[in-house]
């Protein structure tokens, strides 16, 4: 049964919502924008029966903390909400977790992986790129400049007004819109994501990781990890790793996905042709298939 909590970690609350046995080993899911914990219910439902499945809202978002500079968004501060809240259920040392996350979540999850290979079971991606390559698209694909131009429309100081004008209509329609026609969005969900981003400061709070984003600061040839990720010793990911990608994101094209293996050894790639960027909400059961075949006999 679903249940709601949260997690006081060293700098920020954690709203959270679970499903399964508190003794069961822990995934977790990490939402992206302009999403909340809202985004993963249906893989709550599926895997919470057979593990403690978590979904928080990240700091910033719906009934999390905010804190209220640009700096307290930054990938350090974001890792260690990570592992501050495996911690809070029990992991470190020899009882690892699964991560699972989808763009900024994805972004994050990431970057734990290069600074805390020893927490992670598994890592599973979905539609986020690995940094030095996303670093290269932008440098070098202008197909990836001109989808990545709204980057700097999140950053502008007037993004919140509008984004949140006539309650809230453009970002209904930048990110419900297709999904109300097509089916896969409810009015339900609508309302839910329209309460969410309506929490005082949760709207800047989302923009704040645009915002606080060292987008320039990764050189793909040259750059120490460790001066953008505290921890991390290389781009290289020593963890087992699914990456779900649906074919048709325009915000993240598929060159994302070229030489992933030189910085993931141990990789599994889906790509999903008929799905976008929002795959989980398209395509629900099939995410869920491949994440139950990625978990394998840990998960029977």
């Amino acid at each position: 049964m679903l249940r709601h909590g949260h997690a006081q970690l060293e700098s920020v609350q954690l709203h959270y919502a679970a499903e399964g046995a508190e003794d069961s080993n822990l995934i977790l899911f990490v939402h992206g924008f302009p999403e909340f914990w809202y985004q993963w219910k249906n893989q709550l439902a599926e895997f919470g029966r057979t593990h403690l499945a978590v979904a928080p809202d990240l700091r910033g978002h719906n009934l999390s903390s905010k804190p209220p500079n640009v700096g307290d968004y930054g990938i350090p501060h974001l890792v260690e909400d990570i592992r501050g809240l495996a911690a809070h259920f029990g992991c470190g040392g020899d009882n690892k977790f699964t991560l699972v996350a989808h763009d900024w979540g994805g972004v994050i999850a990431w970057a734990f992986a290069l600074a805390h290979p020893d927490w992670l079971a598994r890592l599973i991606i979905i539609n986020a790129p690995h940094p030095a390559i996303f670093q290269r698209e932008l440098a070098s694909n202008p197909a990836q400049q001109k989808a990545s131009e709204y980057i700097q429309l999140l950053r502008n100081p007037i993004a919140e007004t509008a984004l949140a004008a006539e309650h809230f209509a453009p970002l209904s329609q930048l990110f419900l819109a297709a999904g109300l026609e097509r089916g896969y969005f409810t009015e339900a969900d609508r309302a839910a994501y329209i309460a969410a981003w309506s929490q005082p400061g949760a709207l800047t709070g989302a923009l704040n990781y645009y915002r606080a984003a060292p987008f320039n600061a990764v050189n793909e040839e040259s750059a120490d990890a460790s001066a953008i990720i505290p921890g991390a010793h290389s781009w290289i990911v020593h963890v087992p790793t699914l990456v779900l990608w649906g074919i048709k994101d325009v915000y993240l094209l598929p060159a994302n996905l070229d030489g992933l293996e030189e910085y993931v050894p141990n990789l599994r790639l889906e790509r999903i042709t008929n799905a976008s960027h929002w795959v989980i909400h398209e395509m629900p059961d099939l995410v869920n298939r491949h994440i139950r075949d990625f978990l394998g006999a840990e998960s029977g």
